[in-house]
């Protein structure tokens, strides 16, 4: 995750303002079509009138037969992709579908309202249009994710968002993917998201970091990578997936744990087909985590509430896993 430490702390001091590619969010968003039929969606991380989640949702309003579509930004008050936020105030907009017929999501269709704050998703002003929405999908402050995690499951929604991977390992996070609350959405861990940058972080990033780790030129745009992945608690096929198992369960393949009954599986694909107690695997297992074929068990720690080694050496962070007998 170092190499992409820059973009994280680039983020985290720019306000989170990283805009998510339209194709990144049409190649997952496709996966939950029969979600959000009827549903009204709620996109509350991104200036509306710029943003590739509001404008996916109101070119397929139609199409993926939604009722409703709100979308708000944070203190801004322009039409400009990387505002400065400069307003103290901030707006919403209200789509409810094509009244005309030409199949185009024109101005007097949009329904732009002040908000009387900031545009803050913590405001009682959000939180009431939170309530309203079926579903959440945005891409929400990296630096903010517990809290606005947090706020998601307090009020019982359903969300598909863009995190940090290694929000995966913040104990929140975790406790509600063992618990089954919360889970990883259809694109492989493995692959980039990549995202449009304010000019100064992307010129940051030429001076400062290697092309290809750091961040990538498409179609002469600077985008910075970032090892983002999307969660969810929408349904969705690969989840389902059965993982299929070859290899067979040796000693001296698998060893065991100084500090916890478990042996240690390096690679998610050598998960032993002939072993029934508890394996510790990397967090990427999640990306095959199918919850009818495996129990996740507890994350990272032993015993003795340190970290997972073995012959005193620790491994990266591990899931500790168990297979469910089938019946």
């Amino acid at each position: 995750m170092a190499k992409n430490d820059n973009l994280h702390k680039a983020k985290r001091a720019k306000a989170d303002e990283f805009y998510t590619q339209l194709s990144d969010i049409e190649n997952e968003c496709k996966h939950y079509w029969e979600h959000f039929k009827g549903k009204t969606i709620l996109c509350n991380c991104d200036d509306p009138r710029v943003s590739n989640f509001f404008r996916y949702f109101s070119l397929n309003f139609e199409h993926l037969g939604l009722k409703k579509l709100i979308a708000t930004c944070y203190k801004n008050q322009d039409i400009d992709l990387f505002s400065q936020e400069s307003s103290e105030k901030a707006v919403y907009i209200i789509y409810e579908g094509d009244k005309n017929g030409n199949r185009q999501v024109d101005d007097n269709e949009l329904e732009v309202k002040e908000l009387q704050g900031d545009g803050d998703f913590r405001s009682k002003e959000c939180i009431e249009l939170l309530k309203e929405a079926d579903i959440v999908v945005t891409n929400p402050p990296f630096s903010l994710f517990r809290e606005y995690v947090a706020q998601l499951i307090e009020y019982e929604k359903k969300f598909l968002i863009i995190g940090n991977k290694n929000a995966i390992t913040y104990k929140e996070i975790f406790k509600l993917i063992k618990e089954n609350k919360m889970w990883i959405g259809s694109m492989p861990m493995s692959n980039d998201l990549l995202f449009r940058l304010p000019k100064e972080a992307s010129e940051e990033l030429v001076n400062t970091k290697k092309q290809g780790s750091a961040y990538r030129i498409v179609n002469g745009e600077v985008l910075g990578r970032s090892s983002s992945i999307w969660f969810t608690n929408l349904d969705h096929k690969k989840r389902h997936e059965e993982l299929i198992l070859y290899k067979n369960y040796t000693p001296e393949e698998y060893p065991k744990y100084d500090n916890y009954d478990a042996i240690e599986v390096k690679k998610t694909a050598e998960i032993p087909m002939n072993y029934d107690g508890v394996m510790g695997v990397p967090i990427t297992f999640l990306d095959k985590y199918n919850p009818e074929q495996f129990e996740i068990v507890k994350f990272r720690k032993g015993d003795d509430d340190k970290d997972l080694s073995i012959k005193g050496k620790c491994p990266y962070f591990r899931i500790l896993i168990k297979k469910i007998k089938q019946q």
